[in-house]
């Protein structure tokens, strides 16, 4: 039996099936959401059998309940094959009372239309991601992002990473995808990937929501999503270099085509955060453009490793996926929330975290060290604008940021003099 490799999640799992009748889990396909449920469902029921899914189907048709019939925590995978089993483990958790009876998983989002109720105070959401370098025990964890808000002066210098630059470059061009880790050839671990892009264009993108799309065009789409990430790329810009290599596509077609991959939780941008410490006017407030996990920008525009290493500059902007992807992992138990700050005059801090209690960090991306210091600089000009704007808004200031942090591919951590710490991104866990 393989080894199951712990995720951050599963505490989360634990204490909201303390708390919630049924918990969801979302995420997209091969993040290893069914596994994780597994570890802590006592009876499952797998919609997509292909032996079971005609009877599965039929009962549902007259009976929906039966179907919840087991020990609990009872695992639904891929509940969404019958969107009536929400309605029917929403009422069941009404009728019993208890906490911790039913596990739902899914890899697409349902059209709310579908179901009759949300399940607030019934049934509990939970976001999944792909796997941080941590849980794929690549980043060796010296460096906790919850101990870090907890202790700001924490001596961090000198801890040092245990990944070179080519091997997390070739982390990236994996992805955090668990089936990955088991196998034996780096080529079979970089195709999963490429394997996956091949399922969403050619399958999932028209079965998410039943109308039939155009493979070439899903494909399309991805390629300039991936050329843009971790940029503020409009998208009607994205729109024009899809319509220049496409027969004929209509605004409308390309919007429900980006939609059908947010559902699929393939696509996943980053919101601006707007304090009003300038001019609303001055500040950028679009999405920046990123997919779940760095392995499918690199899939989608045919990279490899061997010529990453030798094209560092676009490398800078797959590790920022990468970097995005761990923070949103390692920031669920805190609640964490990401955007990113960029204003006109070329000020920015490419991530900005917040977490549940007000506290934040205000954080760049610098994949080298020759970038540390134009990242710290960033990030010490927008704290002390903010001082500045409290100075002058007395009655309602803004907090001002807690950490400033250069996450980099560099091998050491520390504390520079003027408090902005520097860490390497495989040293850092939850």
């Amino acid at each position: 039996m393989k080894e199951y490799l712990k995720r951050i999640v599963d505490s989360e799992l634990a204490l909201r099936l303390d708390a919630f009748g049924a918990t969801l889990i979302e995420g997209p396909k091969w993040c290893g959401k069914t596994t994780t449920a597994e570890q802590q469902s006592k009876s499952i029921l797998k919609m997509q059998d292909p032996d079971m899914r005609e009877a599965y189907m039929a009962t549902v048709g007259t009976k929906p309940s039966l179907l919840l019939k087991g020990e609990n925590p009872r695992l639904i995978d891929e509940w969404q094959e019958a969107p009536v089993l929400w309605d029917a483990v929403r009422t069941a958790v009404d009728n019993r009372r208890e906490d911790g009876l039913f596990i739902l998983t899914g890899s697409t989002s349902v059209d709310d239309s579908k179901i009759h109720h949300t399940g607030t105070g019934r049934i509990s959401r939970m976001k999944m991601y792909t796997m941080s370098l941590y849980e794929s025990r690549e980043s060796n964890g010296q460096i906790s992002l919850k101990e870090l808000f907890d202790e700001p002066n924490k001596d961090i210098d000198g801890i040092l990473s245990d990944m070179s630059v080519e091997e997390m470059i070739f982390a990236a061009c994996r992805g955090g995808w668990p089936s990955t880790l088991n196998k034996k050839s780096q080529a079979a671990q970089l195709l999963i990937a490429k394997d996956y892009i091949r399922n969403v264009c050619e399958s999932d993108v028209s079965t998410v929501d039943g109308v039939s799309r155009n493979p070439r065009l899903a494909e399309l789409i991805l390629k300039s999503y991936s050329r843009n990430i971790s940029t503020l790329a409009k998208k009607s810009n994205i729109y024009k270099d899809v319509s220049a290599n496409a027969d004929s596509i209509s605004k409308n077609t390309f919007d429900a085509y980006i939609t059908a991959l947010e559902r699929l939780f393939v696509i996943e941008d980053v919101e601006a955060w707007c304090p009003a410490i300038r001019s609303a006017t001055t500040i950028r407030s679009g999405f920046k453009r990123e997919l779940i996990d760095p392995s499918v920008a690199v899939a989608a525009l045919g990279l490899t490793p061997e010529y990453l290493e030798t094209d560092l500059k676009t490398f800078g902007f797959i590790f920022e996926c990468m970097c995005i992807r761990d923070l949103k992992v390692y920031s669920q138990a805190l609640n964490g929330k990401l955007s990113y700050y960029h204003d006109r005059y070329g000020l920015e801090a490419d991530a900005v975290l917040h977490i549940d209690d007000g506290r934040y960090a205000l954080i760049e991306f610098k994949l080298g060290s020759a970038e540390i210091e134009e990242g710290s600089r960033h990030l010490l000009e927008i704290s002390s604008l903010i001082e500045k704007y409290n100075e002058k808004e007395k009655q309602v200031p803004l907090k001002v940021p807690d950490l400033l942090i250069v996450i980099t591919g560099g091998q050491m951590a520390y504390t520079r003099d003027d408090g902005v710490k520097v860490i390497p991104i495989s040293c850092l866990r939850d």
